[in-house]
């Protein structure tokens, strides 16, 4: 392995950190609906538990009100179960053609709770850069071990550290942006 593998491999977890971030703080909910809101909706299909988005359509028609559209009719009883079964706080209305849900305005408490959880998100990112970090410092030290010069291995800890750098304020940014999002009345 060389100082330029272990480097690229280090970009790569730390961007995958940063994607599993942003598809995270895409669940949490703001003051409008989104289609992202019922992504961990699972709903019984012929007695398997299958994501909604494979089932039915999810739109939003306005910012307060998400429509679902089912594949087949007969499923119209279990996504109705399903979303009141999430927890999400959502209640379900059955037209008999599809489903609308309206989205009720977040109290401040509520907006409160779901700011720390986007910082709770943001906060689990960072573990897992300073992980990928370690995990490259110590590749670092073996090629040492192996023969790398002390000032090659030297650069390249500080090159990790100026990678780690970027992707932090990357992870602080995001997650100001979704607070602002929350806030937002």
């Amino acid at each position: 392995m060389s100082i330029d593998a272990v480097l690229s491999s280090c970009k790569s977890a730390m961007s995958k950190a940063i994607e599993h971030l942003e598809s995270g703080l895409l669940k949490i909910r703001t003051g409008k609906a989104s289609p992202a809101m019922l992504d961990s909706v699972m709903v019984s299909y012929y007695g398997t538990p299958t994501p909604i988005q494979q089932v039915a359509s999810v739109n939003t028609p306005d910012a307060r009100t998400l429509s679902v559209q089912p594949w087949e009719k007969q499923l119209i009883p279990d996504i109705e179960k399903a979303i009141i079964q999430s927890n999400l706080g959502l209640n379900p209305q059955n037209d008999g053609e599809m489903i609308r849900i309206n989205v009720p305005p977040l109290t401040e408490e509520r907006r409160k709770e779901m700011v720390k959880l986007a910082k709770a998100e943001g906060e689990h990112a960072k573990v897992s850069l300073r992980n990928t970090r370690r995990e490259a410092n110590e590749a670092v030290k073996k090629l040492q071990k192996e023969g790398l010069a002390e000032d090659l291995a030297k650069d390249a800890e500080a090159e990790i550290q100026q990678i780690i750098d970027g992707f932090t304020k990357k992870v602080d940014e995001l997650c100001a942006i979704k607070e602002k999002e929350i806030l937002k009345v």
